[in-house]
């Protein structure tokens, strides 16, 4: 049972109202990285979850964010409020400003409508909590890079402590994830290929035109990784790429499963 308190999470005060950055805080309202896909994404993982106690974080951060998409709204209405009454502003936006009156609607910044295939939901909880951790994320760099475009206070701190919450969910989401006591590589139920799960094919080849010559970094054999020559090379001229006939890292057979002979992949 959902109950709304009139109040709002976060009290907006907007001093200098400015429609393209209304438009932009549509981002965060109907957008991907947004508080309404947040609020959906958590909430139906929740419905879905047979663990109690999970369960009961997802309710709970996932009922957050909706008080997280009204405070954004109220963010945004204020913004807004210039273009029910002047062309110019309702320029900045017409389908805001013409089909909706210069109110709200899921739409994203680019006026593209709210989708669920917005939603990362796998029904495997320790997948499911991943992706919401990165959802956090994504949405913490957002509300950053939007507080770096508006000079207005109020906006300022509403849009400081809605970024500050994204690192409370995700502080929360990873002790939800550590706390399941699995192996961070351990994912679903069947194992994955011995040998072959350990090979990083080093496909980069040449120099980056940057930073010249850059090897494979030493850290990638952090997690049990080892480097092993590309399966696929260039040709002799450089026309296409084809599958070699290399047999692995040192001279050593590999598992990896191998193309038949003379196959060729497509290049974009």
């Amino acid at each position: 049972m959902y109950h709304h308190v009139k109040n709002l999470m976060y009290a907006v005060n907007v001093g200098e109202p400015d429609v393209r950055f209304g438009r932009m805080l549509l981002e965060q309202f109907g957008g991907a990285n947004g508080e309404l896909a947040a609020a959906m994404q958590y909430t139906l993982q929740g419905w879905s979850c047979d663990d109690p106690e999970r369960r009961d974080l997802l309710m709970d951060i996932g009922t957050e964010e909706i008080s997280h998409l009204e405070v954004v709204g109220a963010l945004i209405r204020m913004h807004f409020k210039p273009m029910k009454k002047e062309l110019e502003d309702a320029e900045q936006d017409p389908l805001v400003a013409v089909v909706g009156g210069g109110g709200l609607n899921l739409f994203n910044s680019m006026g593209n409508p709210w989708t669920a295939d917005y939603l990362k939901i796998a029904g495997e909880l320790d997948v499911d909590l991943r992706n919401n951790i990165a959802a956090e994320a994504r949405a913490k760099i957002t509300y950053e890079r939007l507080m770096h475009l508006t000079d207005d206070r109020g906006t300022k701190d509403a849009l400081q402590f809605l970024m500050t919450r994204e690192i409370t969910h995700m502080k929360a989401f990873s002790a939800a994830l550590e706390s399941l006591g699995k192996d961070p590589f351990s994912i679903g139920k069947l194992p994955p290929t011995p040998g072959l799960v350990d090979e990083y094919y080093n496909d980069s080849t040449g120099e980056d035109p940057e930073a010249g010559k850059v090897g494979v970094g030493k850290w990638i054999e952090m997690n049990g990784l080892h480097v092993v020559d590309s399966p696929f090379s260039f040709d002799a001229k450089g026309s296409g790429l084809t599958v070699d006939g290399h047999n692995g890292h040192n001279g050593k057979s590999s598992t990896r499963p191998r193309p038949t002979s003379g196959a060729k992949l497509k290049t974009a």
